[in-house]
C-alpha cells in the first residue's frame, strides 16, 4: 500500500518571472526531510517528473517539480520557447536551488537534483556550480545536444530561428547557448555521487552518451535498462525509481559518497 504523502503548489522567481512548481512531502516522518529537485525534459512539463517525486515522497524524500520557463508548450510558468535555452532553463534551476533551501521541511545539507533528458543536461550544468548539491541523478540524460546543435548549424540552408526540434519551434538562442560551453567540463567538475540510469533502446539519445559520462564523472554509476527507450514506463519506471531511491537513501542514512 503507498504511504500517503502532501502536495502543495509552490512559486519561484526568475527576473521576475514565476516559476511554478509542486512540492511533495511524507505524510508521516519528521522534517526536515533529504530532498530532490526534478527537472523536465525538452518540449515537456512538470506532468513528467510526477511520478517519480510522489515515489521519493511516499520513500520518505522531499521532492519539488516544476515547469521550466518557456519549456514547453504546456508550461504552467509560462513563457515561449523561442526564448529557452540549455542556459535560461539553468538560471530556472538556479532559482528553484535558492527557493527550496528557503523551504523549512527541506534539509540544506541533503539536496540532491534529478533530472530527465534535457533536464539531466541542465541539472548537469548547475550541480557543478552548486557545491550545496550533495547526488545527482540523471535519467536519460540529452548530453546528445550539442552534437545535435553543431550538425544543424553547419547544415546548408540553416536559419536561426527558425528551427524546430522534435517538431517544436526554438528560437536562436537555443543552438547559441548550446554551443556556448562544453558539458564535459561541468560532468568532470562533479566530483560527489551520480547514479545514471538509461536504456538500451533509445533512440533520441544513444546510450553511449551515458556511457561516456559514467566514464568522465569522479564518482558515478550506470544503471542500464534492457529494452528500455527515451522514457520510462510501467516496470522499467519501477526499476528505475527503487534504484534511485536505494542511490539516496544510501547517501542520505550511511553518509556514503562514494559508489
Amino acid at each position: 500500500m503507498d504511504n500517503p504523502i502532501h502536495m502543495q503548489e509552490v512559486f519561484f522567481t526568475r527576473d521576475g518571472t514565476p516559476i511554478t512548481g509542486e512540492w511533495y512531502t511524507p505524510a508521516h516522518g519528521t522534517a526536515p526531510y533529504p530532498a530532490v529537485i526534478l527537472s523536465h525534459g525538452f518540449a515537456d512539463c512538470m506532468d513528467g517528473t510526477r511520478a517519480f517525486a510522489r515515489g521519493l515522497a511516499q520513500a520518505g524524500f522531499a521532492a519539488c517539480i516544476f515547469d521550466f520557463i518557456g519549456g514547453s508548450l504546456q508550461s504552467r510558468s509560462g513563457g515561449s520557447m523561442q526564448d529557452m535555452s540549455v542556459l535560461t532553463e539553468a538560471a530556472d534551476l538556479d532559482a528553484v536551488i535558492r527557493g527550496v533551501l528557503e523551504i523549512p521541511e527541506a534539509d540544506p545539507d541533503r539536496l540532491f537534483l534529478l533530472g530527465a533528458s534535457q533536464g539531466g543536461f541542465v541539472s548537469t550544468y548547475a550541480a557543478a556550480r552548486h557545491p550545496e548539491v550533495r547526488g545527482l541523478v540523471l535519467l536519460f540524460p540529452a548530453y546528445v545536444l550539442q552534437e545535435d546543435a553543431r550538425k544543424r548549424v553547419s547544415a546548408p540552408g540553416y536559419v536561426p530561428g527558425e528551427c524546430r526540434i522534435m517538431g517544436q519551434p526554438v528560437g536562436a538562442v537555443y543552438d547559441r547557448d548550446a554551443l556556448s560551453f562544453d558539458i564535459f567540463d561541468s560532468i568532470r567538475a562533479f566530483d560527489r555521487p551520480v547514479l545514471l540510469l538509461h536504456g538500451t533502446a533509445d533512440t533520441i539519445v544513444p546510450i553511449s552518451w551515458s556511457e561516456r559520462a559514467s566514464d568522465t564523472f569522479p564518482d558515478a554509476r550506470l544503471v542500464v535498462i534492457p529494452d528500455a527507450g527515451h522514457g520510462f514506463i510501467g516496470a522499467d519506471e519501477r526499476t528505475a525509481l527503487d534504484a534511485v531511491t536505494e542511490f539516496l537513501r544510501r547517501i542520505t542514512e550511511n553518509g556514503g559518497e562514494n559508489l
